[in-house]
């Protein structure tokens, strides 16, 4: 039986949370001011969310793991005995992160390696290695590994609010700004992960808290009927995140728990802070 080895990239935030350090990890970079930060080793998102508040104008940009890093990674995973490999990365819509790990792949000779594209974000992607890898463990085949991503993949949805457009639009992580730029910095409109992986709007709203009984209430409306697991991504917002959590319990008995995880640096840097994401996965 040959043994997997799962790989997942730091967008997914699986550094922010108990894992099994044998889910392998490449990170992206954050570019502030000319000085060069890996996500999670060198700045934590505490720390990053409260210099974008301190200081709104820094110069912040993001680079995504090079070919020649996630190769070094492939090639130390079948020195230490792993015959294939599943590599999970976020959206290619959102990042050429993706890109890079498929021509990664095809400069490795005899091991195969298969690299899942989530369409998604966030504890999307860690759900997924966490998935993958307890799978794995069970003595599972790749192809039954993959057919129970793509299930996550394909029953999973995530709102999304942000407090300015500003850093959307900006990097062009917006798939559907054209044609309302002249009002658009004065929206707080409500957004979504695609199935396809983009990041577009659902409504124009003109304040948060109306974005946010948006949410709450088309989250309702979907989870209806439907046994789900919960998560609420926060920025530097974690106390209305926790309040958030303790309304979606009083209102559905069935919640037993709902994750509150952090949105990654390099992800927030394209979102912004203040910005809050409420998701779920349809379980089985």
């Amino acid at each position: 039986m040959s043994k997997i080895g799962i790989a997942v990239c730091g967008n997914s935030g699986i550094d922010y949370a108990v894992h099994d350090k044998r889910i392998r990890v490449f990170r992206s970079l954050l570019l502030m001011e000319g000085k060069e930060y890996e996500d999670f080793i060198d700045i934590n998102a505490d720390d990053f969310y409260k210099q974008l508040v301190e200081r709104p104008d820094i110069d912040v940009k993001t680079a995504q793991t090079s070919t020649g890093v996630i190769l070094k990674m492939y090639e130390e995973m079948k020195a230490s005995g792993i015959d294939e490999i599943i590599v999970i990365t976020v959206s290619s819509h959102l990042s050429g992160t993706y890109q890079n790990a498929v021509l990664a792949a095809k400069m490795m000779e005899n091991t195969p390696i298969h690299v899942f594209d989530s369409r998604s974000v966030s504890h999307i992607e860690a759900k997924m290695a966490f998935t993958a890898q307890k799978l794995a463990d069970e003595g599972k085949t790749v192809q039954e590994i993959l057919t129970e991503l793509e299930y996550i993949r394909n029953n999973h949805h995530i709102f999304v609010t942000v407090d300015t457009l500003k850093f959307l639009v900006k990097n062009g992580r917006l798939s559907n700004a054209a044609g309302f730029f002249g009002t658009l910095l004065k929206l707080k409109p409500l957004l979504e992960v695609t199935k396809e992986g983009k990041i577009v709007t659902l409504e124009k709203i003109r304040t948060t808290q109306k974005a946010r009984e948006l949410m709450v209430q088309k989250f309702n409306d979907e989870i209806k009927d439907l046994k789900v697991e919960v998560f609420i991504i926060y920025t530097n917002n974690f106390n209305e995140a926790a309040d958030l959590k303790d309304l979606l319990m009083d209102q559905n008995s069935s919640i037993k728990d709902i994750k509150l995880v952090p949105l990654t640096p390099v992800v927030g840097c394209h979102a912004g802070p203040g910005t809050m994401g409420l998701g779920y996965v349809v379980l089985k």
